[in-house]
């Protein structure tokens, strides 16, 4: 990746001092780390956003939509999965939402009941009409291949990927395969989502095929080893396809397979924000004047 330009972020007051460069690399994968509040979010979600109001920022934070929302809604899935049953049926598209005409008409296509208990918790209950289907049994008696739109919204990504045919419905499902979430069922509520579920079906939701500059916050926070490894595979793909990568991240997997590392520090709070290292990750470990840059070493060795 030498040959890559850089992204210069603008000047600031920021403590980071003008003698560095702070210059995430395009078309390449930049990891910020640093030891926790040393400034690495300040640095790239404060001032990045001024010179690329193009990036697209992915972190934690609860998904846009209502307790009604699911991740074949939040991505656009539904739309050609509708179609389809339409299609096939004879139906109009409408009565295969939860949240238009197929909706059960006691909860309304939520599946439960929410009961309000004024000055205690509320209660949830499983809907007795639909039995949690969400679905009016108008809907359920329309089969596409043998299932219902309810037994649909019950699918796996994965099981979807074996049941459908479709290109739109397959890039989506591949999608989510992609970024690990293929044990998610489409129907499932995304209130029920962790919060390194959630950044991920951001994800899967913003990929497309190359120019484009991606900023992902801590996206290792709740995966299993074996799952970091599938996101660095993932992440070397986007690069891959032509996009740029900035990742906000201290787990060491994912240092070590950056093209780029910026290091801030040297310690936290007032004894951050500075960037006290800049190049490859085995320039990095070779250093070992950082925190980051000893642990490095030490993982690189092991």
């Amino acid at each position: 990746s030498s040959n890559t330009s850089a992204i210069d972020l603008p000047r600031t007051r920021w403590r980071c001092a003008s003698s560095l460069n702070r210059r995430p690399r395009q078309t390449s994968h930049t990891v910020v780390t640093g030891v926790a509040g040393s400034g690495k979010s300040s640095l790239i979600r404060g001032h990045l956003p001024a010179v690329r109001p193009d990036a697209v920022m992915l972190d934690q934070s609860p998904v846009r939509g209502s307790r009604r929302s699911s991740p074949a809604t939040f991505t656009g899935m539904l739309d050609p999965i509708r179609t389809l049953f339409a299609r096939t049926t004879g139906a109009p598209a409408a009565l295969f939402s939860p949240n238009s005409d197929g909706a059960c008409p006691e909860c309304q296509g939520a599946g439960v009941i929410f009961t309000d208990l004024a000055f205690m918790d509320g209660v949830t209950t499983v809907c007795e009409v639909c039995r949690g289907r969400r679905f009016k049994d108008e809907a359920q008696r329309h089969l596409v291949r043998g299932r219902s739109i309810a037994d649909v919204f019950e699918l796996s990504v994965a099981e979807a990927l074996e049941f459908f045919t479709e290109k739109a419905i397959r890039a989506v499902l591949l999608r989510l395969s992609d970024v690990g979430l293929d044990y998610l069922t489409l129907g499932q509520t995304l209130t029920t989502l962790s919060g390194g579920e959630r950044q991920r079906l951001k994800l899967a939701s913003e990929l497309v095929v190359g120019g484009k500059l991606y900023v992902l916050d801590e996206p290792t926070t709740g995966l299993h080893l074996a799952d970091v490894e599938h996101l660095i595979a993932l992440l070397h793909r986007l690069v891959d396809e032509g996009n740029t990568l900035i990742v906000i991240e201290h787990n060491l997997d994912v240092v070590a397979a950056a093209d780029w590392v910026i290091d801030l520090g040297p310690g936290a709070g007032h004894d951050g924000g500075r960037v006290v290292f800049e190049g490859t990750p085995a320039a990095l470990a070779a250093d070992g004047s950082t925190y980051t840059g000893e642990y490095l070493a030490r993982y690189l060795t092991d």
